[in-house]
């Protein structure tokens, strides 16, 4: 049992259309105490409301984060927000370059995701690896280990 009173946070971002960690991505972590009023009708309400700026960080050549800050103590709800946009431009041009049916070449332009947002429950004591992985019309996440 961890005697930690706080929980910790990791993360990576992996670009499954590429089969290779996302280097340059910024991500921020954010932090809330407590779950806010479930009866607010205006959803950007509930997303904004109680969340505190912890810290952030870029994705190193192996997709990974090593300089997250732990959450302050207290803390009930993490939020980790991926800045996927300028990411998946660099890697849409590289792509494009290399095959004719790349998205930069389907007419596309646009980044469809250019950001993603992931907000999770915490407790003290506990780590929390939460892996991103993206491609340009899609992603996933889960608690890894």
């Amino acid at each position: 049992m961890s005697t930690r009173t706080a929980a910790s946070v990791s993360t990576h971002v992996l670009d499954t259309s590429a089969g290779r960690p996302a280097a340059g991505v910024t991500v921020r972590l954010l932090a809330r105490d407590a779950r806010d009023d479930q009866d607010t009708q205006d959803v950007r309400d509930v997303r904004d409301a109680g969340w505190r700026p912890v810290g952030g960080s870029v994705t190193d050549a192996d997709g990974r984060c090593r300089d997250l800050p732990d959450p302050p103590e207290g803390t009930t709800h993490v939020r980790l927000d991926f800045a996927v946009e300028a990411y998946l431009e660099r890697s849409e041009k590289k792509q494009a370059d290399a095959q004719q049916d790349a998205p930069a070449n389907r007419g596309g332009g646009a980044v469809f995701f250019p950001e993603v947002s992931v907000t999770f429950a915490v407790v003290p004591g506990e780590h929390y690896h939460v892996p991103l992985l993206l491609s340009p019309f899609g992603y996933s996440v889960y608690r890894g280990s």
